[in-house]
């Protein structure tokens, strides 16, 4: 038999998810058996969601053989550590992550993600150790989408994680801003504001008016930065962040994110693909400021993160500004020659 003694960072969670943590090798069909068969909270049978507190003694009565079989500990990734870190102390890790690479696993893929690759390189720098954080895994606090490159924020111990995900649930805390480029000139600066309702069986958004029954109030806030042939460079601001809400919203207000193949105009990306070989969405994480630190993160407040346009990308802002100035040089040059034929008005 173990006894467990729930400390006041592992407080507050179900005890089918601490023993999935605490367990790392066990499927969560064994969980609920182990629950039902071998633990016992405080001296008594408990439900998989009784809620634990810290002080709580939770005990195991599993033989050492069995016992040492389900902690084994987390098994590195194999691949090559593709993210670059952009910050790092003791509380947090902010990287910035590649395009085609998935945050956190899915059915698909479990093991080559963001978050294994993060955690391979903290247990590597001695910054993570599994016997003695039990049941906390360093895990990122935002999300990205597979082909969304940028900045990550990852909490490395559970202190860090609360207060980060308690800073980004208060509006204001924490702003975050990409850079895209679209379909169109846009002239001006927009906030788009409608109700995005998301079918989580096609992983697909619709946008709705405010005034919808269905669908979740959403704000992004667009801003053009530099004006190319047919498509601008803007940035976007993040007020909230639901899913896809970024390529959706621009969509919907006529302003599609090039390479999107999800809610992007189909002619445009397959011209874009066959002129610069993109096939994804155009859209990076550039920026992350802390208005607010809150607790332990307090330091925080008033710094800002940034990373660089990946190099691909670039490219194409390059090449589609370089377009634009070719082509205002020769509306110059076309209006030199009407003058001194004296058609110009």
């Amino acid at each position: 038999m173990q006894k467990i003694v729930i400390t006041s960072d592992e407080e507050n969670q179900r005890l089918d998810r601490f023993l999935k943590k605490y367990l790392r090798a066990a499927p969560l069909s064994l969980i609920y058996r182990i629950i039902r068969k071998d633990v016992k909270v405080n001296g008594r049978r408990a439900a998989i969601d009784t809620v634990l507190k810290g002080g709580d003694e939770i005990d195991l009565f599993l033989d050492d053989v069995r016992l040492e079989g389900l902690l084994r500990e987390h098994r590195t990734v194999k691949a090559a550590k593709r993210f670059k870190v952009i910050y790092e102390d003791d509380n947090i890790l902010i990287v910035s992550k590649p395009v085609g690479l998935l945050t956190h696993g899915d059915e698909k893929e479990k093991r080559n993600t963001l978050a294994n690759q993060v955690l391979g390189y903290l247990l590597e720098n001695g910054c993570y150790d599994p016997a003695a954080a039990r049941s906390f895994t360093p895990s990122p606090v935002n999300r990205l989408d597979r082909n969304t490159t940028g900045l990550v924020i990852f909490g490395k111990n559970p202190k860090a994680i609360r207060d980060l995900n308690n800073m980004i649930r208060h509006k204001g805390a924490v702003d975050k801003y990409y850079l895209t480029v679209v379909k169109g000139m846009l002239n001006a600066e927009r906030s788009l504001q409608d109700r995005i309702l998301k079918d989580e069986a096609l992983n697909r958004v619709t946008v709705l008016p405010t005034d919808a029954a269905e669908g979740r109030l959403s704000e992004t806030k667009v801003r053009p930065v530099r004006a190319l042939k047919g498509y601008t460079l803007v940035e976007v601001h993040l007020v909230t962040g639901r899913s896809h809400q970024i390529r959706a919203h621009l969509a919907e207000a006529g302003y599609p994110v090039i390479g999107d193949r999800k809610y992007g105009n189909a002619a445009d990306n397959k011209r874009i693909s066959q002129r610069f070989g993109l096939n994804s969405q155009f859209l990076h994480a550039c920026r992350i400021e802390i208005n607010a630190g809150r607790e332990s993160l307090e330091y925080l407040t008033g710094m800002r993160f940034e990373c660089a346009l990946p190099e691909n990308f670039a490219n194409i802002v390059d090449a589609l500004a370089d377009a634009e100035n070719e082509n205002k040089s020769l509306k110059n040059e076309q209006v030199q020659t009407d003058k001194r034929k004296g058609t110009y008005e």
